[in-house]
């Protein structure tokens, strides 16, 4: 009955979603606790590209259930034309395979108002948003002026929560930042009908994973984004809106900790990551490029370009102790065939100093400098590799230098987009 937390260890985009899907054909229950569409998995199964914002990715599996939590927010346009893609496609998507919690906080139209026209006043000062109303909705949960799905579903309280909000955003949107005001009776009208459109899928998920649990039934949580994008302890305030480590796994979905059976990092094989912030191993040059053309480094959201660099230990291991990581499953070692030599970030140098630990002030993250260790790159394609012991030296080598700088086994190798091109050292839930 193991349950497993599958997080980010760097800043999102390390390939939760590949490996999600991989780890659901043993799971029997599926869960996202935290985020929004805001993030986005890309899966390629069968040669057919599947992008999922909200629902978790084990929906493409058969009879599993897919859960979404209380800590995520939810755009329910959103997610209604996720099920609708779905069903074009084939894959039928029921109340006995996904069950939205009660207790999430909607999105609402003010919400992305004022997420772009904040951007906008900005300026050159701009945080990088992705302009979906994430932030604000957060917001207002924290002030206790939210709309969670329970308030949707029912009519009568819905319309006075929205009438009192909305009344607050208009005269922000239309005082402070100069943009136009929203009207509460069209906003009223559309989500009563996505909430009828919904209804059937509500309920409680903390109930449901406490009977998955009395069942010994073996459950999977997953989380968006990535630990330098946790509002607590990623790069403020070049973050994300909710907390991303593995312990939000429980806040989020209604659990106790004593649950939790083991954590698995994602780590990309190189470092990405979206919109503004500090970023010690970028590279802004050719190898950069070439990185971002081959691991084809846009945003499954926004397709915005992601910024490319170096591995860099300083990062994970801070998401190593943050998580409490029981494995890492390393992504993309594919896309650094050809690069040669391959370096790896080991520490930092603060003036003239040598740090080992990641900085808190974003102001000395801007200042450090890498310290990297070279190594050998290998030119084989492994694509096709299944085993570890069949990848090149060099690419092993690689392998086994993470699990040196960083303490922890890694159990899972990704080397292509395909569902099967993956090894798989262990399965997480043999316990």
């Amino acid at each position: 009955m193991p349950a497993v937390v599958v997080i980010g260890t760097q800043w999102g985009d390390e390939g939760k979603g590949k490996v999600v899907d991989l780890f659901s054909q043993d799971a029997d229950y599926i869960v996202r606790f935290q985020g929004g569409n805001n993030a986005g998995h890309t899966l390629v199964v069968n040669d057919k590209k599947y992008i999922f914002h909200l629902i978790p990715s084990g929906i493409l599996h058969e009879n599993k259930m897919c859960m979404i939590g209380n800590g995520v927010v939810l755009d329910p346009g959103v997610l209604i034309e996720e099920l609708d893609k779905l069903e074009e496609n084939g894959l039928q998507v029921t109340p006995d395979n996904l069950l939205i919690s009660e207790h999430l906080h909607v999105i609402m139209p003010y919400h992305k108002a004022l997420d772009i026209a904040r951007e906008e006043v900005k300026g050159k000062k701009k945080i990088g948003t992705t302009g979906r109303g994430i932030g604000p909705c957060y917001e207002d949960k924290v002030a206790r002026s939210g709309i969670r799905m329970n308030d949707l579903l029912d009519s009568e309280i819905f319309l006075t929560k929205l009438q009192r909000n909305v009344e607050e955003k208009n005269f922000l949107l239309t005082n402070f930042l100069n943009s136009d005001p929203l009207s509460t009776e069209k906003i009223y009208r559309t989500y009563v009908e996505y909430a009828e459109r919904l209804r059937p899928y509500v309920g409680s998920v903390s109930k449901e994973l406490s009977r998955a649990f009395a069942k010994k039934s073996n459950v999977l949580f997953e989380g968006a984004q990535g630990t330098h994008l946790d509002i607590d302890h990623g790069t403020y305030p070049y973050v994300t809106s909710s907390n991303v480590v593995a312990g939000n796994a429980c806040c989020g979905t209604g659990i106790g900790p004593t649950q939790i059976d083991r954590v698995i990092g994602i780590c990309k094989a190189y470092t990405t990551r979206v919109g503004g912030g500090p970023f010690v191993t970028e590279l802004e040059n050719e190898v950069g490029r070439h990185i971002q053309q081959c691991g084809g480094e846009y945003g499954a959201t926004t397709g915005r370009p992601r910024r490319c660099g170096w591995l860099d230990t300083v990062v994970v291991n801070n998401a190593v102790r943050l998580n409490g990581l029981s494995w890492l499953a390393i992504t993309k070692l594919d896309v650094l065939t050809g690069v040669d030599p391959l370096k790896i970030c080991v520490a930092y140098r603060y003036n003239g100093k040598e740090i080992e630990d990641f900085p808190v002030q974003v102001k000395v993250l801007e200042c450090c400098e890498p310290v990297y260790e070279t190594l050998p790159g290998w030119e084989d394609s492994i694509t096709d590799v299944r085993k570890f012991d069949d990848l090149p030296e060099n690419a092993k080598r690689y392998v086994r230098r993470v699990e040196e700088l960083t303490g922890v086994p890694v159990k899972l190798i990704s080397v292509g987009p395909g569902r099967d091109q993956t090894i798989l050292l262990e399965n997480p839930f043999d316990v």
